[in-house]
Formats: C-alpha cells, structure tokens, sequence
C-alpha cells in the first residue's frame, strides 16, 4: 500500500474512534458515513470504493459499541417493513380480483347459455310451446 493509502486508513481510525467516543471536531458528531468521511477529511466515495472494510468496521462498532443502530440500516429496515406491507396489501388485491374474474366468468357462462336458450326460442314457429326444464 502506498504512504498515501496509509494515512487515510490512519485517519479514518482515528476518526472512527473520536465519533465513537463522542469527541467529533470536524463534523456534527452523527454515526454516518458522511460524518465519518468529513472528520478523516476523506472524500466520502473513497469511503465506500477504496476503504469499504474500514466503512463496515465503522458500523460493526457503530452496533457492537453504540445502542445505536446506523441510520442506513434503520432507512432500510423502514423500507423493507413498508414493501412488506405493499406485498401483503397486493396479495390480497390480487386473490380478490382472481374471485372477481372467476364470478364474471361464470356469469358470462350464464348469460351466454340464457341467449342461446332465447335464440333457440326465437327460431321455433309459433305454434310450438317450449316445456320447462326439469
């Protein structure tokens, strides 16, 4: 690793710990990502392409250290609960509309069969009446 990899890794240990500890000097002092990168004076994406263990360290300790729960994880956490409930809301839609089309379609048979008995009706001369079915 080059002298310049090294002191970033350096910096943002040691800006993992002072956010960690409460001591932030550069940034607000909140567990993310975004905080971490400006108290190491980091770019944030360097964060996520060339220090990505020291990014999941950061939030491993963020959970283990903390009773904070990184605010991605909650984001996440709040959007799977609200696809979840989409999911249960869509599947009872769609059992509904498959009873739907299974009733319309049985009263499409129905109404077919009536027409077809009112054709047959009306082909038959005048003087034949028609006995009830059964």
């Amino acid at each position: 690793m080059n002298e310049q990899r090294q002191d970033e890794r350096a910096r943002i240990r040691e800006a993992i710990d002072r956010l960690l500890t409460g001591q932030a000097t550069v940034s607000n002092g909140s567990l993310t990502v975004t905080a971490l990168a400006a108290e190491a004076d980091v770019h944030r994406m360097a964060l996520f392409k060339r220090h990505a263990d020291l990014k999941n360290e950061f939030y491993d300790r963020v959970r283990t250290e903390t009773t904070q729960v990184p605010a991605t994880e909650t984001r996440l956490r709040k959007s799977v609960a609200k696809l979840r409930e989409q999911v249960r809301d869509l599947t009872a839609e769609n059992t509904a509309l498959k009873t739907q089309v299974t009733h319309l379609a049985l009263a499409g048979a129905v109404f077919a069969d009536r027409l077809r008995e009112a054709e047959e009706l009306a082909r038959l001369p005048d003087n034949v009446v028609r006995l009830p079915k059964p």
